[in-house]
């Protein structure tokens, strides 16, 4: 107490200049109608200068929410896309053919139908670009229902494919690996090939094993073919930008910009489609048998 007393009587005369000084203020502005809408103004532009920073700062936040939701429903968008590109391919091919059942036709449409895949999102936590064998770990496992060999995407196309996971994390071998191979074909032309990257640019990388009679030029797209169970077909993977020839001179080999910037990416999403689970299961099933064959041999 004796302490305050001290203080007080030691600054006393910055108290009383203070207090006079609130007074003097709060008169000036009570009592003068300049004054006081000048104070008012101020005080506006001040309020307003702070709730714009405090939005700016919420919507820096949320971002992350933003980026997430944007992914998603990219790749949504492209699926549906795809779907919707595969029944007026069913229904160009009915009105051509006129000799095909009722029952053949059903079943043509039941497949341009096709299932939708579940979309498990994930964050990138983990990446590299700048070795041969790049590895990607991601923020979801096998507690999520991920599990090897599923399919990765982003909202702008193809990542990779799942190599291993623990209970809430997973390594995916991306498209920038060596050991990567994925079937792709060319947009709108049923050509395909498989696609490799072999180091160097982060941007880059060839479709080889296309067919010496297929039709194409620069500029078209590459797409996933459909041909496994781990991606579904029309997932973009780039743009041809260069066209050259196998070194056995039987086929084309394709360069590609990739579509997916490797270099920057974030968001992603798993496929957990139940079609995957149950081909899976037959493909790991049908080794099983084999295997037992052999022993019995």
């Amino acid at each position: 107490m004796n302490n305050l007393l001290d203080f007080l009587a030691k600054h006393f005369h910055w108290l009383v200049f203070l207090l006079l000084e609130t007074v003097s203020g709060v008169m000036l502005f009570n009592y003068n109608s300049y004054q006081g809408s000048v104070w008012i103004s101020t005080a506006n532009l001040v309020t307003g200068k702070v709730l714009s920073w405090q939005s700016a700062v919420e919507q820096f936040f949320s971002l992350t929410r933003t980026n997430e939701e944007l992914t998603q429903r990219n790749i949504f968008l492209e699926q549906k896309v795809q779907r919707l590109n595969e029944k007026l391919e069913v229904i160009d091919s009915l009105s051509a053919t006129s000799t095909s059942g009722p029952f053949s036709d059903s079943c043509s449409v039941g497949r341009a139908i096709g299932a939708e895949s579940g979309l498990i999102p994930a964050k990138v936590i983990s990446n590299s670009i700048d070795r041969s064998d790049n590895l990607i770990t991601i923020d979801r496992g096998s507690a999520d229902g991920v599990v090897p060999d599923m399919g990765v995407v982003s909202g702008n196309g193809l990542v990779g494919v799942v190599y291993k996971t623990s209970l809430h994390y997973a390594i995916v071998i991306p498209v920038l690996n060596s050991r990567s191979r994925i079937s792709c074909s060319i947009r709108g032309r049923h050509y395909f090939g498989y696609l490799t990257w072999e180091g160097g640019s982060p941007v880059e990388a060839y479709v080889e094993d296309v067919p010496r009679h297929a039709k194409f030029q620069k500029g078209e797209w590459v797409e996933t073919s459909g041909y496994s169970a781990i991606f579904p077909k029309g997932i973009a993977v780039g743009k041809i930008i260069g066209i050259y020839n196998s070194p056995d001179g039987l086929s084309y080999r394709l360069k590609v910009h990739l579509s997916t910037d490797f270099a920057c990416l974030r968001d992603v999403c798993v496929l957990s489609d139940r079609s995957f689970l149950e081909q899976r299961q037959l493909t790991e099933a049908a080794l099983d048998s084999l295997e037992l064959e052999k022993i019995k041999e």
